[in-house]
């Protein structure tokens, strides 16, 4: 079985992606990342979906501080942004995106396939339905390719290197229905960006909104529990 990487935070699209992998037949290697994040929860919740998925793989957490960067409601005092219905979601970019996240982890997922070694990494970006964030994009995902067999040893001596975006072209509800087909039980995952004290999902962020929008399309009930605030 070759070896392939997987960026899971905890939530749906990520949680999807390892299922997704675990179809195609690889070995899964999960790395998520401890960043100072305000929904800090969610490891919790990727420490589960991996385990009820993929309980044999290794599963590494990195510790960064991405809030010495600040200038993101996700690691700062910004508020978080709630209520907003999905067309002012997908209407730019939002205070939730953290600058150069995906560049950053992704930076970890290729290092981690030079020792491993794998030549796949898998990251469950999609942009149909996702908050305008600019590392999200097909354009970043083929530049980044580039870049990864530029950068590593494995790559320049003819291991070719690739970042799969299993979703990139699904939305929320297409990404609900791939993963029920596979047997994700969503109720291990997470994906609020303001959770409350006790670890409840708040249901009001673009997040929430965008997640409860999708069950109720597929006609079930979001298995996760929000708070009553």
């Amino acid at each position: 079985m070759r070896n392939a990487i997987v960026l899971l935070s905890g939530g749906l699209d990520s949680s999807t992606t390892l299922a997704i992998v675990k179809e195609k037949g690889y070995n899964p290697c999960c790395i998520s990342f401890d960043y100072g994040q305000k929904q800090l929860i969610e490891l919790e919740f990727a420490k589960k979906v991996k385990e009820v998925l993929a309980p044999e793989a290794k599963h590494m957490i990195v510790k960064i501080d991405l809030k010495i960067f600040g200038k993101s409601a996700i690691t700062s005092d910004i508020d978080v942004p709630k209520h907003r219905t999905e067309e002012e979601i997908l209407s730019g970019i939002p205070v939730t995106y953290v600058p150069a996240r995906n560049t950053i982890f992704l930076s970890y997922a290729l290092a981690y396939a030079e020792v491993l070694p794998a030549n796949d990494i898998f990251i469950g970006a999609n942009i149909l339905d996702y908050s305008g964030y600019p590392d999200c994009r097909p354009a970043y995902i083929e530049a980044y390719n580039v870049l990864a067999n530029l950068a590593l040893s494995r790559a320049v001596q003819g291991e070719k290197m690739t970042i799969h975006t299993p979703l990139m072209q699904l939305n929320k509800t297409q990404i609900i229905q791939e993963g029920l087909r596979l047997g994700v039980d969503y109720s291990n995952t997470f994906s609020c960006y303001s959770p409350s004290k006790d670890g409840h999902a708040c249901g009001a962020c673009d997040a929430c909104t965008l997640r409860l929008n999708a069950f109720k399309s597929v006609g079930m009930d979001d298995p996760i529990i929000y708070s009553a605030g």
